[in-house]
C-alpha cells in the first residue's frame, strides 16, 4: 500500500514543485510534449545572414505544408493542429522576423511584402519549391501576398482568417484602432493577459496565476516591438488592402473562419471567395480568430480534405 501511494503522489508532489519553484521548467516540458505529440523538432536555418528557428515533422518524402503563424505568436502555435497533418505531410512552420526567436531588429522594415520576400528566401534556403502554403491572421496576409508575388513558388493556398483585406463590415479590432490611441493586441501589463486572450479565442483557458509571467514574458519584453509592427501592417491594411490584387491569385484556395472573429470580421470571406477565383471556404461556427488552436482537428479535417485533392 505505502508503494502504490508513493506511486500515485509522487507525480503530483512533483508537479507541484515545479509549478510553485520552477515554473519556467514546467513550461519548457509543456512545450517539449506538445512538439513531440506533434511529431515535430525545433531547426534552424541561415537565410540572408540571419538565423531562423523553424518547427519540422512528418516525412520529407511527403508534400511540404508551410504554415506562417500570425501577429504576436510563433511556430509553437501550429503544434495543437500538427499531430493531424504530420502523418501526412512534411510540416515546416518558422518564426518570423520580429517574433518567436527570429531576429527583433527593430530596424527590419515589417511590411507585409518585406515578410514575403523573406518568406521566399527561407524557402530557398530550405531547398523547397512549391509547397502548400498557408497562414493565420497576420500569417495567411504574408502568404496571400506571396501567392500574388510569386504564383509559381507554391501549390495550394490555405487563409485562416487573414487580414489583408476589407470585408463588408466592420470587426471590433477596427473600431478600436480607429482613433490611433490604442493597441488590443498588446499587453499593458500581466494583469491585462486575461483581456487579450478573450478577445482573440471565443472560449478562453484558464491560465493559472504561477505560469503568468512566463506564458506573457516574451510579449512584454518585446512589447514596444510588437506595437511598431501592429501600426505597420495596421497603416498598410487601411492604405492598401489587398481586394483589389485577389484576381492575382491563381493558386487552388481554401479559406477558413471562425465565425466570432473579433479580430477579423467574417464578411471578409465572402471578398476572397468572390476575388479569387475558384476558391472553397469554410466557415467554424464555434470558434474565433485562430480556429488552428480552438479546434485543431477540426481545422486540420478541413485543410486535409482540400490537400487530398490538390
Amino acid at each position: 500500500m505505502k508503494i502504490l501511494l508513493v506511486l500515485i503522489f509522487a507525480p503530483l508532489i512533483s508537479l507541484a514543485l515545479l509549478y510553485f519553484l520552477f515554473p519556467e521548467q514546467l513550461m519548457q516540458g509543456a512545450r517539449w510534449l506538445m512538439r513531440r505529440r506533434a511529431r515535430v523538432r525545433r531547426r534552424t536555418v541561415t537565410v540572408d545572414g540571419r538565423i531562423w528557428p523553424y518547427l519540422e515533422g512528418g516525412d520529407p518524402s511527403k508534400p511540404t505544408l508551410v504554415m506562417v503563424h500570425g501577429f504576436g505568436a510563433d511556430k509553437d502555435h501550429w503544434t495543437f493542429y500538427a499531430p493531424w497533418m504530420t502523418r501526412d505531410y512534411h510540416l515546416i512552420a518558422p518564426d518570423l522576423p520580429g517574433f518567436g526567436e527570429n531576429d527583433r531588429n527593430r530596424e527590419l522594415p515589417f511590411d507585409v511584402a518585406s515578410q514575403a520576400r523573406r518568406l521566399k528566401d527561407f524557402l530557398d534556403a530550405l531547398g523547397i519549391d512549391r509547397p502548400h502554403l498557408g497562414g493565420n491572421s497576420m500569417g495567411g496576409w504574408i502568404a496571400l501576398r506571396f501567392a500574388i508575388d510569386y504564383p509559381d513558388r507554391l501549390r495550394t493556398l490555405t487563409l485562416m482568417n487573414n487580414a489583408g483585406v476589407m470585408g463588408g463590415d466592420e470587426s471590433e479590432l477596427q473600431k478600436l484602432v480607429a482613433d490611433r490611441d490604442y493597441n488590443p493586441l498588446v499587453l499593458a501589463n500581466l494583469e491585462d493577459a486575461d483581456r487579450l486572450i478573450a478577445f482573440v479565442v471565443r472560449k478562453p483557458t484558464f491560465v493559472p496565476a504561477r505560469l503568468k509571467p512566463v506564458i506573457y514574458a516574451d510579449a512584454l519584453k518585446h512589447r514596444d516591438l510588437l506595437d511598431q509592427i501592429f501600426w505597420t501592417i495596421a497603416d498598410e491594411m487601411e492604405q492598401k488592402p489587398l481586394n483589389d490584387e485577389l484576381g492575382k491569385v491563381t493558386a487552388p484556395t481554401l479559406i477558413l473562419w471562425g465565425r466570432h472573429d473579433k479580430l477579423i470580421d467574417v464578411s471578409c470571406v465572402a471578398v476572397l471567395e468572390q476575388g479569387i477565383a475558384g476558391s472553397r471556404s469554410h466557415i467554424f461556427e464555434h470558434v474565433a480568430h485562430v480556429p488552428m488552436i480552438e479546434d485543431p482537428r477540426a481545422t486540420a479535417e478541413v485543410q486535409r480534405d482540400f490537400l487530398a485533392k490538390h
